[in-house]
Parts: structure tokens; sequence; C-alpha cells
């Protein structure tokens, strides 16, 4: 079983069910036998592009993550201290934030990131696309 960590335009179009989600992403999300991680850093980038208009069809989203993910059996992975610390250790000039949490999760968690962001390559992450 493969722990897959899910960047944050691939949970959107998951959730979405958005045509840019590749054959790739989508079989490996959908099997059923991968582990789905979602960081608590994706919550917060949805929460903060809808709160300043750059998301606005992430209302719902917004309100009802926690169910969703439930639904989808998919498990929050909350940012731990270690996370944080990993992820300002990162070198490279990517600021980022919510980028830099996730290839922390994803090294630390041991998780394939599921993502088109070319970013994650640059930074040597294992990449589900």
């Amino acid at each position: 079983m493969k722990t897959l960590l899910l960047d944050t335009h691939a949970l959107l179009w998951w959730l979405l069910d958005g045509a840019e989600l590749s054959k790739t992403a989508r079989e490996a999300i959908g099997e059923g036998t991968h582990r789905i991680l979602v960081s608590a850093a994706s919550a917060w980038e949805i929460a903060t592009k809808h709160r300043l208009g750059k998301l606005p069809e992430a209302e719902y989203l917004v309100r009802e993550l926690p169910r969703l993910l439930r639904a989808e059996r998919f498990e929050p992975l909350p940012m731990k201290l270690e996370h944080a610390l990993a992820a300002g250790r990162l070198p490279g000039p990517h600021r980022d934030p919510f980028d830099r949490m996730l290839m922390a999760q994803a090294e630390l968690e041991k998780a394939q990131i599921v993502t088109c962001d070319p970013i994650f390559r640059e930074y040597g992450m294992s990449i589900c696309w």
C-alpha cells in the first residue's frame, strides 16, 4: 500500500471532479488500496484563497471539508512541530509556505505527492501524476 499526499490543487480537482486531474492521479486516488493524506496546510490554503476571493467556488468546501474527507476515506494530516521545522529547514528560494509544508510532510510521512507542480520535482520529491 502506497501513501499519497494530495497537493491542494489535486484535492480540489478530485472533490470538484475537475478534468485537470491526470488519469494516473485519478486512478491512484480512486483505487481504494492507497492511504490518502490531506494536509491541514491544504485546508488552510483553500480557506485563505477563498477569503481573498481567489477561489470563490470553494465556499462549500471550506464549510464541509471535514465531512467530505471522511466520505472519501481521506486522512487529515495535522501540521506537527517536526513538519514545521523540516519545512523551515528546506533549502532553496521557493517561498510558498503551503508547498514547503507539503514537501516536509511528504518526506517525514514517506508519502508520494499527487501534484502537477514542477517545483516538487526540483526538491527531489516522489511524484504521482
